[in-house]
């Protein structure tokens, strides 16, 4: 990884290209984010800078936390974030990571915590087919075969069962960065990224790019 941030999914809305084709894309106000730790081979095994977000109030951490960031020197984050990139040299503590380092036409990954949907049976969670809705059916949104008959009598590991869907941790790869607007600290990325409105979510250049 050579180059990540954070940032706050604020929605989606659309634009206009050059030729005059809609674009979808989702706003995210990325940074700015301030480098609280780095984290070097020598000492800690691997290179890695320690990234804070959003600002908060001195009472609402904890001592661990407080004492943390009065080390670096900045004021308390709300989000703290491990980046293992590849050349840390150029990051100093207190630094910040600005909606600049990205352009439009790059190409990111995002990740994001998806949206919450409760308790669900197999047909919305695992998309499986129902069964016949004629009047002479009892079986309609079941879940279907549990086990065999006499072997193994058992539940099979793996089964798809209902049960919490959503709410985990989601990336949607090789997205577009279609504009970039440094002053207010927006990125617009073409197509939907995980999560609600207000959520954190991680912007990294592609793997499939690399």
């Amino acid at each position: 990884m050579k180059k990540a941030i954070l940032g706050k999914k604020i929605g989606m809305t659309q634009i206009f290209d050059e030729n005059g084709k809609h674009v979808p894309v989702t706003v995210i106000e990325a940074g700015p984010c301030v480098v609280v730790q780095k984290k070097t081979t020598e000492n800690d095994g691997y290179n890695a800078i320690q990234v804070g977000f959003l600002d908060v109030k001195e009472n609402r951490v904890n001592k661990p936390l407080k004492g943390h960031f009065e080390k670096a020197g900045v004021t308390p984050k709300r989000t703290l974030k491990e980046f293992r990139l590849d050349d840390i040299s150029s990051y100093e503590i207190g630094s910040e990571i600005k909606a600049d380092i990205f352009a439009p036409g790059d190409k990111v990954d995002v990740t994001g915590i998806s949206k919450g949907k409760g308790y669900q049976g197999v047909i919305k969670r695992h998309n499986q087919g129902r069964g016949p809705m004629a009047h002479g059916s009892k079986y309609h949104r079941g879940v279907g075969a549990m086990a065999g008959a006499s072997y193994p009598g058992r539940v099979l590991k793996g089964k798809k069962l209902p049960g919490h869907m959503g709410a985990e941790k989601v990336t949607v790869q090789n997205l577009e960065v279609v504009r970039v607007y440094p002053e207010k600290n927006l990125i617009l990325v073409k197509g939907a990224v995980p999560g609600p409105k207000k959520s954190i979510v991680m912007l990294k250049d592609s793997v499939k790019n690399a």
